[in-house]
């Protein structure tokens, strides 16, 4: 799906497109003004009411057939839900595919793929490290059934294989922030579909699906939502992809919440603001750690964002143990700044040769930078950082990409 949303514009003049900001704001709720709603409502109902039993069975039908949302009043809670399908339009308008399907988690999100890919056979996995830990555990311990092949970017080719049913790199990477040339991996699969997990650039920052990618993926939790306060995974793809995944999230339950869509929707609407705001403190402290003598080393992405790793010449525990403004918490995207040591927790079920291969070292910190003040963040990261040596040596300069 395009961006062409036709606009009034008043003296019957119309914009043919709608920038990203407006998109973030309206998507998923052109409806409301003519069913004489401001906020969109929230709808709870579990089942639905219908004296049409023979309808029913038809649409029923239908749907084991496509997994096309059914025509009409929704039948149950697991084949669909109104609240959610608005976010799952917005999420869909933003990223610039046709459509969207939300799921309970973002791990309920990439196993539902996974399950889309085997079930016609085409178990491997061709991937690039790194990945968020969960993700590469899902696949290296192939607990949906699985095999994965771990590449560089250069070698997605040559390792396809005919029973190949998916290609999945995250760019920027959780935690080095390292980035994919996404347009060159969408060229190498050829056939094989493309998923990149966008979760840390967000559809602000990146569309993957203009370079290539067939599958867009967002933990939810993170930066759509904004707020810390809502579970959730989306895959953004065409309409025939989401066909077969509406058909796997109804056979597994992965269903989200109702109220976790309104908040998902509510959360896209300051979306725009919020990445900006907190890339743009999230550039000045990469600058000012790069020049600090206690961090050895910075990653900051080139296309920016609101995520930095920085690599420290001490324990990285103490600055951990250090931090009063900075949350020490898992997870990140949220309007608060979060900081936590990947090799202790989120990549922690990684093998720890794997992940020091992959450049997540024991000494490497995630911050996720949130909407405060950017010297207030600066004062509490400087003093969890500790006394400054003058005998250390100066850190190397600023990792991009």
């Amino acid at each position: 799906m395009d961006m062409n949303m036709g606009m009034g514009m008043g003296t019957g003049t119309r914009r043919t497109t709608r920038a990203l900001a407006t998109e973030a704001v309206h998507a998923g709720r052109d409806d409301l003004a003519g069913r004489g709603l401001h906020a969109p409502p929230i709808d709870l109902s579990t089942t639905y009411p219908s004296h049409d039993s023979r309808a029913e069975a038809a649409r029923i039908d239908a749907f084991a057939t496509t997994g096309a949302e059914p025509d009409g009043p929704p039948v149950y809670g697991r084949l669909g839900n109104p609240t959610v399908a608005r976010f799952e339009t917005a999420l869909a308008r933003l990223e610039g595919t046709e459509s969207a399907v939300a799921f309970a988690s973002g791990m309920a999100a990439l196993s539902a793929v996974l399950l889309v890919r085997g079930s016609t056979g085409l178990r491997h996995v061709v991937a690039v490290r790194p990945l968020y830990g969960c993700s590469d555990h899902l696949l290296t311990a192939g607990l949906l059934g699985s095999e994965v092949t771990w590449t560089d970017p250069a070698g997605v080719a040559d390792a396809l294989r005919p029973d190949t049913g998916l290609v999945l790199v995250e760019s920027p990477a959780n935690p080095t922030l390292a980035e994919i040339d996404l347009r060159a991996v969408a060229h190498a699969c050829g056939s094989v579909p493309l998923l990149v997990d966008s979760t840390f650039a967000t559809p602000v920052l990146q569309r993957p699906a203009e370079h290539g990618a067939r599958l867009v993926l967002h933990s939810a939790t993170k930066y759509l939502g904004g707020h810390g306060d809502v579970l959730a995974g989306v895959v953004a793809c065409d309409e025939e992809f989401a066909g077969r995944l509406r058909q796997v999230r109804f056979a597994t339950g992965g269903v989200l919440h109702p109220l976790a869509g309104y908040l998902l929707l509510r959360g896209l609407s300051t979306l725009p603001v919020r990445v900006r705001a907190a890339s743009a403190s999230a550039a000045d402290l990469a600058g000012r750690l790069a020049a600090d003598p206690r961090v050895a080393r910075v990653h900051y992405p080139r296309i920016g964002g609101a995520m930095v790793s920085f690599e420290v010449h001490g324990d990285p525990h103490e600055v951990i143990a250090g931090v009063r403004l900075v949350t020490p918490a898992v997870s990140l995207g949220s309007v608060d700044s979060l900081i936590q040591h990947p090799a202790s927790i989120s990549h922690r079920v990684v093998d720890a040769g794997d992940r020091r291969d992959a450049g997540v070292s024991d000494r490497l910190l995630r911050l996720s930078v949130g909407l405060e003040d950017v010297e207030d963040l600066w004062a509490d990261l400087d003093a969890a950082l500790g006394e400054r040596a003058g005998t250390r040596a100066r850190p190397q300069s600023l990792s991009r990409g």
